[in-house]
């Protein structure tokens, strides 16, 4: 039922007019867990964090980039099908997908710490240095008071005068947002003062490089390395994830 209502409201993605597409080059390849249903990604202090979904097999992960060795692992207990993930502070923000329930958890040590409740479904996370930055499955992004955890306001986000549905894990990025599209092999840069894209960046390639079909095994999971200006991509039980360069 979830591809269905995927595929029925990504028709108008599908027909909008294509973009020149941001190039890039790949960088690296490291290993990946191909059991990680990746939700979530972020880097910081020199690792990946990482949250799995599908309940009962939900995590939150600190991952090491050089060998995918887990380093620390939380089980997010089931019914809860864990989403996107962000780190503010000394903690780590877990969403999960329909139960309206989120999870503050320690950076440190992964120990949970505390919950939070949002309206409607949980899909990805991340954060511009002032407010939390949240997807739901829709054209929509939710910006966040890190601090009490309320909404704070939305912005639509749009392709040439059309919305784009279905967005997913997220990531800042020079002062804009980065969006895996659910079902689609294109990042969508966007401008987070208009929620207009700015440009795609197209992951095709990466998916035969993964020696992975698409189906369930799709593109999700954008990490940035702000220090070393670094980009990781990976995606939905694949066996690599990827450093890539970014012509901007």
């Amino acid at each position: 039922m979830r591809r269905l209502i995927a595929a029925l409201a990504g028709v108008l993605l599908l027909i909008a007019p294509a973009s020149a597409q941001t190039p890039w080059t790949l960088v690296k390849s490291y290993p990946h867990d191909p059991e990680a249903f990746t939700e979530g990604l972020f880097f910081h202090d020199g690792a990946l964090y990482e949250s799995t979904g599908l309940e009962g097999q939900s995590e939150i992960r600190k991952v090491a980039l050089k060998s995918g060795k887990i380093l620390q692992r939380r089980v997010v207990k089931p019914p809860y099908f864990g989403e996107g993930i962000v780190h503010w502070d000394d903690r780590i923000i877990s969403l999960t997908w329909r139960h309206r329930q989120g999870f503050i958890w320690s950076l440190k040590d992964m120990s949970p710490v505390g919950d939070f409740r949002y309206e409607g479904e949980g899909w990805g996370l991340t954060q511009d240095g002032r407010s939390l930055i949240m997807s739901d499955g829709t054209a929509q992004l939710r910006f966040i008071d890190p601090e009490p955890l309320t909404e704070q306001r939305r912005i639509t986000v749009t392709w040439n005068g059309r919305t784009v549905p279905r967005l997913n894990e997220l990531e800042w990025v020079k002062g804009e947002i980065w969006a895996n599209i659910w079902y689609d092999t294109r990042i969508a840069r966007i401008d987070p003062a208009t929620g207009a894209v700015i440009d795609w960046i197209e992951l095709a390639p990466l998916l035969k490089a993964a020696g992975v079909k698409a189906d369930e095994a799709v593109a999700n999971g954008i990490a940035y390395d702000a220090a070393k200006d670094r980009v990781f991509v990976t995606g939905k039980n694949w066996p690599r994830l990827f450093e890539i360069k970014v012509e901007r």
